[in-house]
């Protein structure tokens, strides 16, 4: 079956791609392999020097690659051209910092002389998805390729463009044949990939099913693993908030890559006093979003990434309301070509409603209403997820004391939680383990060996 290319804001085919066989793909593998075990004694120099060159070519490509995001998974043109310098940032950092994240670490023991030396490991397969298509491979394979492993991608089916343009440009920034390999395969193809002898971890950002699935193979095959897992960031306003700012960041929190990130704000838990004018003022800034055209900069709502997409969000909203929630604003389809869906707000949901512990990808915002910080703090905990999360507050000591009880990756006082290169991410729970980004991302797939003398 082809991998179709095809753009959400108008539901017309773009392009299609034939998909690798079987043997095709254990012979990738394989060229991985080969390539890893020159690429292992390269020089942190020729490393970084093939890496800030793909960073180069992403700036000086930034309009031509954001308009693909666009045009392929709906993404408005604004936020795509941000995610392009994001990925030339990412690379850069990675690239200028890799040599000093895996330096030898001396350790402390008497009569004798012990250190941790950092070494790849080999092949690590990469399951990406298409909400951010060059942000995610990007976060994935720099530090990958900058501690000397080599890594196989197999993107999102539906951002293929994308995913042949990442490959494209690796391979102009001049990395070697298979140290990074697009895979144009069919998920039943990834379990044989994650038990291949030479493949020594996978890292996989998608669904919580998914992850479930390939943590069981990795760990099979006594695979490393890192899972990204999505997703429902608690966003919670104390009384003494600055309410104009919550409902700004609340609005953009919530609308980032309309609603289609795991770490955008999804359950806004707001204390009684400020309960009422923030339902009156999230209302007034939501319908006044404009939807329209992703390539046009105005546009503010922009289409979800697959007519699928969006007639699953309203599925999971419908259920919802069917099963008591209330609807503030929104809660059906626009009557436009496309896979939009109108901004929505819920409030009234309770446990056992789709919406109260699914993840909504989309421009969906459930609103709860709790008597003081304890009873937010302890909505915000009764999730399966544990991502992201952030607390509003004007008392900064508060909110610390807040976000150290909250259960989750990270914690933002009073901001959305964000991605940035210097900063860890990733969860807990059932948003599943380890940390991409920092210093902490290019340690996950490493040898930390230890070498020891006596003196």
């Amino acid at each position: 079956m082809s991998i179709k290319s095809i753009n959400p804001a108008t539901n017309e085919e773009l392009k299609t791609y034939d998909p690798l066989t079987k043997e095709q793909t254990m012979a990738a593998v394989e060229t991985a392999h080969l390539a890893y075990e020159q690429w292992r004694l390269t020089s942190f120099e020729t490393r970084k020097k093939a890496i800030l060159e793909f960073a180069r070519l992403l700036r000086e490509r930034t309009d031509g690659f954001a308009k693909l995001i666009t045009t392929e998974m709906g993404k408005r043109i604004s936020e795509s051209k941000k995610e392009i310098i994001f990925c030339a940032q990412i690379a850069e950092f990675y690239a200028n910092g890799a040599e000093k994240f895996l330096a030898d670490q001396v350790m402390d023991v008497e009569e004798a002389h012990a250190y941790i030396q950092h070494t790849p490991i080999g092949v690590i397969m990469g399951i990406m998805p298409w909400n951010f298509p060059f942000y995610q491979v990007t976060r994935f394979a720099t530090p990958n390729i900058m501690a000397g492993n080599t890594v196989l991608v197999k993107h999102a089916a539906n951002v293929p463009q994308c995913a042949e343009a990442i490959g494209n440009l690796f391979a102009e920034s001049g990395l070697p044949a298979g140290v990074y390999t697009n895979l144009f395969i069919p998920t039943e193809f990834v379990a044989p990939i994650i038990e291949h002898k030479h493949v020594r971890g996978v890292s996989l950002t998608g669904s919580e099913r998914a992850g479930a699935t390939v943590a069981a193979q990795a760990g099979k095959n006594l695979k490393r693993s890192v899972l990204e897992l999505g997703g429902n960031d608690p966003f919670i306003v104390l009384e003494d908030a600055d309410l104009n700012d919550v409902l700004e960041k609340a609005v953009s929190g919530r609308m980032v890559n309309t609603g289609q990130s795991c770490v955008a704000s999804k359950r806004f838990i707001v204390v009684e006093p400020l309960a009422a004018e923030f339902l009156k003022g999230m209302k007034k800034r939501m319908s006044a979003l404009k939807i329209g055209d992703p390539m046009d900069e105005d546009t503010q709502v922009g289409p979800l990434s697959t007519e699928d997409a969006a007639v699953k969000l309203s599925e999971q909203v419908t259920a919802t309301v069917n099963a008591g929630a209330k609807i503030l604003l929104g809660g059906s389809r626009p009557d436009r070509k496309g896979a939009y869906y109108n901004p929505t707000i819920l409030t009234g949901v309770t446990p056992g409603m789709p919406s109260y512990d699914q993840e909504l990808f989309g421009p969906v915002a459930t609103v709860y209403i709790v008597k003081n910080e304890a009873a937010a703090i302890k909505l915000a905990n009764d999730s399966s997820y544990g991502l992201g999360g952030s607390v509003y507050t004007k008392d900064i000591s508060r909110g610390r004391r807040v976000a150290e009880q909250i259960d989750s990756g990270m914690v933002f006082i009073n901001q959305p939680t964000k991605s940035q290169a210097e900063l860890p991410f990733g969860g807990t729970k059932n948003s599943g383990y380890g940390r991409e980004l920092s210093h902490l991302g290019i340690l996950e797939f490493v040898n930390r060996k230890l070498i020891h003398n006596m003196e």
